[in-house]
């Protein structure tokens, strides 16, 4: 299927708050009232400061979703994806986060414990989970380690020898 990602503009400021807040109530589950009243206070407020670096998602004139990558620590965060139930499941998001990924040497993520069809995919793209809360995994792509992953994945697979093992002998 083909995408267009355009720049976010003040006027899809609503729209970008109920896409971030389906996000989240899909998988947070059963969440005490003042966390839910937090949710919606911090998205109210930085949605509208981050609006400059949210990217909306289109298919033909249709708005199917957005996303959000801004500066992090020593790379990028991959700060939300998020695609109209419709649309999913045609590979629109892999090709987005696998375009992030060919930008940016490091990206970060958050993803929600329950959401195991992301995490299987953001495992197969060569996140790995660096830390875990009572609810979320916090993910890192390094591109220096995945191709080093790979690299010892292949002499695996062809019965290669590491340049350790052919120093030893």
């Amino acid at each position: 299927m083909i995408y267009q990602l355009k720049k976010a503009t003040i006027d899809n400021t609503d729209l970008l708050i109920q896409y971030k807040l389906k996000n989240i109530f899909e998988y947070a589950k059963d969440l005490p009232k003042e966390e839910i009243t937090k949710i919606y206070n911090y998205v109210n407020s930085h949605i509208p400061k981050q609006i400059n670096s949210y990217k909306i998602i289109q298919v033909g004139n249709r708005t199917i979703g957005c996303l959000l990558v801004i500066d992090y620590l020593d790379g990028v965060l991959l700060d939300e994806i998020f695609i109209e139930e419709e649309y999913r499941n045609n590979k629109i998001g892999t090709q987005i986060i696998s375009n992030v990924l060919s930008n940016y040497s490091i990206v970060y993520l958050w993803v929600y414990k329950s959401n195991s069809k992301a995490i299987k995919l953001y495992e197969k793209l060569g996140f790995n989970i660096i830390k875990s809360t009572e609810t979320r995994y916090f993910m890192k792509y390094s591109k220096l380690q995945y191709a080093r992953d790979n690299h010892k994945k292949w002499e695996l697979e062809h019965n290669f020898a590491s340049e350790e093992d052919w120093n030893e002998k």
